[in-house]
Formats: structure tokens, C-alpha cells, sequence
């Protein structure tokens, strides 16, 4: 399997809920069931519990209709991201995975940037099969080796695409890599969706990070305005109106979010123009304010 990142679906569903074990695993199975009956792409890794059990048991139930995924890898090595290639493969019983979504560090990262020989270590996994296209996941902590990669160019036909937290609160990659991916228009696969949930919810939850409610006490005032019907419509507007984004990837454990999320995201709009602009301003604002300056792993 190697698809392009235009084959993906609109919405893709991420399976960090399969992994909460305070849902019945027969809850879990419910809801994934659903999403891939659905026909769309699915997003997971063997960091969210035990998604990929569960993953394996919807497999098992019918081997014929397997829905392509997204799998997230490390970090250091070609050797390092080999293994955790097999390891989620065989948790999941399955020879391939359509996307390698790897987040990488070390002389992996410089060899990216550089066209080391750790640019040839993944393009065997791709060669032989084990993956089908790279795509790189990026941090504001991290935004400088995605821009070096990018103007480089050592690693393009390799790392395919970048993805990255894009929704209305959240766009977790620098203004100066924004930019270029603007400019070269690469292709971006946009994750969080909704951003933790509704706008006003957000900006009233006293255990949401005080960043996160300062930034949806902003947003809410020009969600009302909108004149849109839901949070998830507009939120799901936002960044699939970005003619490179090829989806956006969210999760949920409930049946009426997933319905909403397909809903929205089909045939998704464009917001209107001026909204977009105060989105972005906002969203330059907060990167050179918070964002570029954050411990790494702290929002």
C-alpha cells in the first residue's frame, strides 16, 4: 500500500479514546467500528493504551475490510523506527501500515536536514514494504528541524508531508515555519480538531491550561459572530480550508461526536475570509508570545 496524501479521508479518527479503559472495551469496539464503517482513515499508535488491542480485534472481525492508518514512530534511528514499525504491525496483525508518522530526533533529525544515511534507512522500509510514506510530526519545540528539512530538500520523496495541532486554538508550529509551509505549500495532515472541545466549554473549565482559556476567551467572541452552527463545523472549517491540509485527524468515544464529526467535514467550506484573518493574527500573536518559548512536552 502506498497512498498518497490525497488519498486521505477528510476526517480521520483518532484512537487515543480506544485506550481509555474507564470505557467498556465493548464501548471502544463500538465506536471504532463505527468510524471505519464509515469508510475513513484511522490515526493511532502503541502509546495510547491499549488502542491497538482493540484495533486488533475489530481487524480479526472481517480481515477483508482493514481501513488504512497513520501509525506514530520514533525517533532517534532507522533502526529505532523499524522496530517500532514491527511492533505496532504485529499488534495489530497486519504487514503494512499506509503512513509513517515519525517525530524525529537525534542524528535522525540531522541526517532529515542534512541528507545523512538516515534518509536511506526509511526509504528501505519503504522499499520493502513495511510503510507506505513518511510524514513528520511537528512541535514548536521542534519547528526548526521541520524547517530545515523543508529548505533543505535533502529528504523530499521521503517525508511527505507534516503534521502538527491546527484548529482555531492551537497551531503548534513557529511563524517562521508556518510561513514556508505556506509558501511551498507542503502538505499538512491537521490534528485536534476541535481543540479539546466547545470554545466556551474550554474557556470556562478549570482544568484546561490557563494558555488554552485565555486563547478560547479570544476565539469565542468571533465563533459567535460567525453565524456558524457548531464549535466542530467551524473548528473543522478552519483547517480544512487551507488548501494543503488533507484532513484533520480527532477523537472521540461517543457516536453523536463521530456523526458530527463526519458531517462537518465533508464537503467543509472555507470560513469566511475576515474570520480566517483574525484567527491567524491571533494565532502569530500567541506563537510569538507563548508558543516558541514553551518547555518541550509542556502544552
Amino acid at each position: 500500500m502506498n497512498p498518497k496524501l490525497t488519498d486521505l479521508s477528510r476526517y480521520i479518527y483518532g484512537t487515543t479514546r480506544l485506550g481509555d479503559e474507564s470505557i467498556s472495551f465493548e464501548e471502544r469496539l463500538r465506536i471504532v467500528r463505527e468510524a471505519v464503517s464509515a469508510g475513513v482513515w484511522i490515526h493511532t499508535s502503541h502509546q495510547y493504551g491499549d488502542a491497538l488491542r482493540v484495533l486488533r480485534a475489530l481487524f480479526d472481525e472481517d480481515r477483508s475490510k482493514i481501513p488504512p492508518a497513520i501509525f506514530k514512530l520514533g525517533n532517534s534511528s532507522p533502526e529505532e523506527v523499524r522496530g517500532q514499525v514491527i511492533l505496532q504491525l504485529e499488534a495489530v496483525g497486519t504487514s503494512n501500515m499506509a503512513i509513517g508518522q515519525i517525530f524525529p530526533s537525534g542524528q535522525l533529525a540531522e541526517d532529515l536536514c542534512t541528507g545523512g544515511p538516515g534518509i536511506a534507512g526509511l526509504s528501505q522500509l519503504k522499499s520493502e514494504g513495511l510503510v507506505g510514506r513518511f510524514e513528520m510530526e511537528v512541535w514548536p519545540w521542534s519547528s526548526d528541524i521541520a524547517l530545515r528539512c523543508i529548505k533543505n530538500g535533502h529528504a523530499d520523496g521521503v517525508i511527505d508531508g507534516y503534521t502538527f495541532y491546527l484548529n482555531p486554538l492551537q497551531r503548534f508550529v513557529t511563524n517562521e515555519l508556518w510561513d514556508l509551509m505556506i509558501e511551498r505549500k507542503v502538505a499538512i495532515v491537521a490534528m485536534r480538531t476541535v481543540g479539546g472541545g466547545d470554545v466556551h466549554h474550554t474557556r470556562q473549565k478549570k482544568d484546561a491550561p490557563e494558555y488554552l482559556r485565555t486563547r478560547a476567551a479570544e476565539i469565542a467572541p468571533i465563533y459567535d459572530r460567525s453565524g456558524v452552527e457548531s464549535w466542530t463545523e467551524f473548528a473543522a472549517r478552519f483547517s480544512l480550508g487551507f488548501p494543503q491540509v488533507r484532513a484533520t485527524v480527532g477523537s472521540t468515544a461517543r457516536s453523536g461526536n463521530l456523526a458530527e464529526f463526519l458531517r462537518t467535514t465533508t464537503d467543509a467550506q472555507p470560513l469566511q475570509q475576515e474570520i480566517v484573518d483574525q484567527i491567524l493574527s491571533l494565532q502569530r500573536r500567541w506563537s510569538d508570545e507563548h508558543d516558541a518559548h514553551v518547555a518541550p512536552w509542556s502544552m
